[in-house]
């Protein structure tokens, strides 16, 4: 398959997961992929196994919340691959796990730097290399159907979610306006088969997994990360050309209920 042919894309977050599966996916698909994380040891041998497989990769450590980070990533993406096409800001952080009330400010803050200070900085810095390179390109940015509904213990989590969804579309807007055809939009992944999901899911009695599987998804299984990359290949190929500041939703029917 070719959907990116000649692209080169930018995914945080891929040395697990959601991250992984989509830099596995593009390259599969004719990307160049370059691959960021913080988890070094996992990282590096999701780029040796693309590379190895006769595709093009880039592993970089990357703290998202960082914007000299952003900025050394950038030049380094660019300078191996002469452009970016795509970026997927997938990288992201679980919750505080607590009520508001029981919220330490420290907590709340590390969630908002993490998963939207950091959507919003790699948004900033690959507008501006898109516009460099010509004004084209696909910004894809993962938010969460708990960017779109409600649930109790999950407010600083939410709270960057539903942020990531309109950064997203007031992004689409400017650059609409500023006459590019740089594209933004947000992916809503339902509750996926992630070391993160796990690790919040899981009890000793397992019962926590079986509640949350048998009252959020009407088909009774979690989704893949595979399932999600599938998504955000399309908004991220020219199929989706007409498709900005959207919000996809892939949940398993979780939010038709």
């Amino acid at each position: 398959m070719t959907r990116l042919q000649g692209k080169a894309a930018l995914i945080t977050g891929a040395a697990s997961g959601i991250g992984r599966a989509t830099a596995r996916l593009f390259a599969a698909e004719g990307a160049a992929v370059a691959l960021s994380d913080l988890a070094d040891d996992q990282g590096k041998p999701v780029a040796a196994a693309i590379t190895a497989a006769g595709g093009r990769a880039l592993y970089l450590h990357h703290d998202v919340a960082s914007e000299a980070d952003w900025e050394r990533v950038m030049a380094a993406t660019l300078a191996q691959f002469g452009g970016v096409d795509v970026l997927v800001n997938n990288a992201g952080v679980g919750g505080t796990g607590t009520a508001v009330p029981d919220t330490s400010l420290e907590a709340w803050r590390r969630v908002m730097a993490v998963n939207l200070e950091g959507v919003f900085l790699g948004t900033k810095h690959a507008i501006r290399a898109m516009k460099a390179g010509g004004g084209n390109g696909s910004i894809v940015n993962v938010s969460s159907i708990l960017g779109k509904v409600g649930l109790p213990m999950t407010g600083a989590y939410a709270a960057t979610k539903a942020g990531v969804k309109l950064l997203s579309k007031s992004a689409a807007l400017e650059c609409l306006k500023a006459g590019t055809a740089i594209r933004v939009n947000s992916v809503h992944p339902g509750f996926t088969d992630t070391a993160m999901v796990q690790a919040r899911l899981q009890s000793p009695d397992g019962e926590r997994m079986a509640r949350v599987i048998g009252r959020a998804q009407p088909g009774g299984e979690l989704g893949r990360p595979e399932d999600i990359a599938e998504g955000i290949l399309y908004l991220a190929s020219d199929a989706a050309r007409f498709v900005n500041g959207a919000e996809l939703v892939i949940d398993g029917g979780a939010t038709a209920q």
